[in-house]
């Protein structure tokens, strides 16, 4: 079995039936992670020694019933814009030195391994994070894993094509005007910009308040899943956001009753779009207004909006 195609939950259905281990897991993971860094160049470094230790710790604790948290053992990697204890934080600039301590984690990190997830290695981002693509005179060009004669996205187009890879199916990401967004369209993954504080975030982004860190996966419920371990309050953010109110995951089983989803071609002509990615959208909106029509969904199809529902009122 190639559990490098598995998502976190099935990951975690396998531990625990002991189906596999997350030893398996995370060989397989950085494995394939190797054997495409030269064509893709996900990674910033692989940190094969420390995730093969945690990954024996998280087997033990499986074997003895006791997971240590809702990832326990999951494969995940990390932004290189978000700390990672014991490990450089380069910001994809030789302006960042490799020197120093390097003792703490990011929140969303700390989160992470109290939760018993997997560190493969930090993920390429542009230098400081800060355009649409992934590249940087650090660490060179970060291509798609589908195609690498096009671009992955930016910023955090490395964690994109991670998870779109399959080495590893969790990661953290980073969003200011797209960057989360923009790789996980690109590469095919599932991608949110989460409410501003509600992943904590430190060291503060030189962007202020348009940086959110946030969930990348391969669907809405590995991302919400994630989401339900790094969300919640820190003391070193002072603009965090209390506890949410309840699961993300939960809420995923609460239909979407009431929802009403913009379409918008091109913003009232203000935009420009390439008339094979229109063609895709239109496609899209034609499914979705279709599945309306055979009552997949109830509600509604109009110009600019389109109700959703698992049933209707």
């Amino acid at each position: 079995m190639q559990l490098t195609d598995l998502t976190a939950r099935r990951l975690l259905d396998g531990y625990r039936t002991g189906e596999f281990t997350p030893v398996e897991a995370t060989e397989q993971a950085l494995a394939l992670a190797r054997r495409t860094q030269p064509a893709v160049n996900a990674f910033v470094r692989l940190t094969d020694r420390d995730a093969l230790a945690r990954a024996r710790e998280s087997a033990g604790r499986w074997r003895r019933g006791e997971p240590a948290g809702l990832l326990d053992g999951v494969p995940v990697s990390v932004k290189d814009l978000l700390p990672l204890r014991g490990h450089p934080t380069l910001r994809g600039s030789r302006a960042v030195s490799e020197r120093g301590a390097w003792a703490e984690d990011a929140p969303s990190v700390a989160r992470l391994r109290e939760h018993g997830a997997v560190f493969l290695g930090k993920t390429t981002t542009p230098e400081f994070g800060w355009k649409g693509v992934t590249d940087s005179p650090l660490t060179g060009i970060t291509r798609n894993p589908y195609d690498t004669s096009r671009t992955a996205g930016g910023s955090s187009g490395g964690s994109a094509a991670a998870v779109a890879l399959g080495a590893g199916p969790l990661s953290l990401g980073t969003d200011g005007g797209g960057s989360i967004r923009i790789p996980a369209a690109f590469c095919g993954i599932f991608g949110l910009k989460p409410t501003y504080g509600r992943v904590p975030l430190y060291p503060a982004s030189p962007f202020g308040t348009l940086a959110h860190a946030g969930p990348m996966a391969r669907d809405a419920a590995d991302a919400a899943l994630l989401l339900d371990v790094v969300a919640g309050p820190d003391a070193r953010d002072w603009s965090a956001l209390p506890p949410a109110p309840g699961s993300f995951t939960d809420a995923l089983a609460g239909g979407v009753r009431g929802l009403r989803v913009a379409y918008s071609p091109s913003f009232g002509g203000q935009v420009a779009v390439a008339p094979t990615v229109a063609a895709a959208v239109r496609r899209a909106v034609a499914s979705t207004a279709a599945g309306v029509r055979r009552g997949l969904w109830c509600g509604r199809l109009e110009r600019s909006c389109m109700p959703a529902s698992p049933s209707c009122r």
